[in-house]
């Protein structure tokens, strides 16, 4: 299952510490987990915020709860800390966490989100903007939707022919097109202004 290092533990048992009241341990979650976007989250808490369904593991001075849905994806994860002069790092080594990469025999609609999330996002994510799919349409045409700092920006068909329709075409090839479906003329904190 998940392995805790010691560091990690006297460094969580340190931390319940400072924080006194009725902190009973440290949860584990997954967000957006089997996802590019996944990633763990990390929390105090109560008695009051347990459901009963969490997983129980016991550490030295603290009980860590992981989160039941988030069980699988935390299968032989490792969670160290390294203290340093200037502080420490603390680190969650998932290797489940995002989920496996679609294959060819995948659906077009969950191989395009996962394009999207992995690659496409990360990089208008520089500019504050985001990109989802609306549909594919019968013509094999994804349409989508651009917002945050790609809605309304002047730039944005550059973005779309240069960068996103490019790595979609490419990485899936039964698509046909891609079609910006966003309303530009409403965006209300383009990254670059017309």
């Amino acid at each position: 299952m998940i392995q805790i290092s010691a560091s990690a533990q006297s460094h969580f048992a340190r931390l319940i510490d400072a924080q006194g009241g009725g902190i009973v341990g440290i949860r584990l979650s997954a967000v957006h987990a089997g996802t590019p976007a996944a990633d763990a989250k990390l929390e105090f808490c109560e008695e009051a915020d347990l459901d009963g369904g969490e997983w129980a593991v016991d550490c030295a001075g603290f009980t860590l709860y992981l989160d039941a849905q988030s069980a699988s994806f935390f299968e032989d994860a490792e969670v160290d800390y390294l203290a340093k002069p200037t502080g420490g790092q603390l680190t969650i080594k998932a290797p489940r966490i995002k989920g496996d990469r679609p294959d060819e025999t995948a659906g077009i609609v969950e191989r395009v989100q996962y394009v999207i999330e992995s690659e496409i996002n990360p990089q208008v994510g520089s500019h504050g903007g985001r990109v989802t799919l609306t549909e594919i349409t019968a013509d094999m045409v994804a349409v989508l939707r651009f917002g945050g700092g790609c809605h309304g920006c002047s730039q944005v068909s550059v973005t779309l022919k240069n960068g996103v329709e490019k790595t979609l075409l490419e990485r899936v090839p039964e698509l046909t097109g891609v079609r910006d479906a966003t309303d530009h003329s409403c965006g209300s904190n383009p990254y670059f202004k017309a």
